[in-house]
């Protein structure tokens, strides 16, 4: 519990910490912020175009640029995340041998600072929404009960992976292979009912899959959670949680001589 409360007692610089990542990361950017609109929008067209006219995805009656959206968006989050997280140690090793202070703040203070970012997505999508004419339902309420969960999950890998980082540079170098391999195993761009029988059980190992799905019967069908698969889920990324949490404390005491 102590230890908690100097997490806590250092709020002020996690908050300075996400503002300083939120400024520095469009500085000398021309667009700014306009790339957070941009990107997505880029991807969500070329995606469209594929899946929509040339592969004709099932979506059970939802426009397919929506169908795609309220998987992307928690899942672009969910690796941008991750990887500032995995990065933050490292990139921040000239206070980490200076201060002492909780590690994990700097992870956890490059996934706080992917929010806005998330924030101005979700304002894109429902942008679409209105656009296509697609109606909420009282189910997106829970909405906020997965992204719960999702968090969960993105701290646990990544107080795992930060931790790694240090001793091992390779693993920020692996990452994006990681993580392109990750999304194709999740149910983002296609319907988690194209899965073939003999590879379902296989892919609902993913606590990703259980994530997205979940968005997508609370936001766009109006039908509560697969219960079953998100209960799983949630056992995994807790348990995720704990383990990051114990790697990273008994690895945290050699950073300032490695880093």
């Amino acid at each position: 519990m102590g230890y908690f409360m100097q997490i806590y007692k250092s709020r002020q610089l996690l908050l300075e910490l996400v503002k300083r990542e939120i400024k520095a990361r469009y500085k000398q950017s021309v667009l700014g912020y306009a790339w957070v609109f941009l990107v997505p929008l880029i991807n969500l067209t070329v995606l469209t175009i594929v899946f929509s006219f040339l592969l004709r995805v099932p979506t059970g009656g939802v426009p397919y640029p929506i169908f795609l959206l309220v998987g992307l968006v928690p899942w672009t989050f969910t690796a941008n995340a991750i990887s500032a997280a995995t990065s933050s140690l490292v990139s921040n090793s000239s206070l980490i041998t200076k201060i002492y202070l909780p590690r994990e703040i700097f992870p956890i203070a490059s996934i706080l600072s992917k929010m806005v970012d998330l924030l101005l997505s979700i304002i894109i999508l429902v942008i679409f929404m209105i656009f296509f004419g697609v109606s909420l339902h009282l189910t997106i309420l829970l909405v906020p009960v997965i992204f719960v969960l999702q968090m969960v999950l993105i701290i646990g890998v990544s107080l795992i992976l930060s931790s790694l980082n240090v001793f091992f540079r390779d693993v920020e170098n692996i990452l994006g292979v990681l993580l392109t391999v990750w999304m194709y195993l999740t149910p983002i761009l296609y319907p988690s009912e194209l899965i073939p029988q003999k590879f379902l059980l296989i892919f609902n190992l993913n606590p990703m899959m259980a994530i997205v799905n979940s968005y997508r019967n609370v936001v766009l069908y109006g039908v509560l959670p697969p219960w079953q698969s998100f209960i799983y889920s949630a056992i995994f990324s807790l348990f995720l949680l704990i383990f990051g949490y114990i790697i990273f404390r008994q690895r945290s005491k050699y950073f300032a001589d490695v880093i």
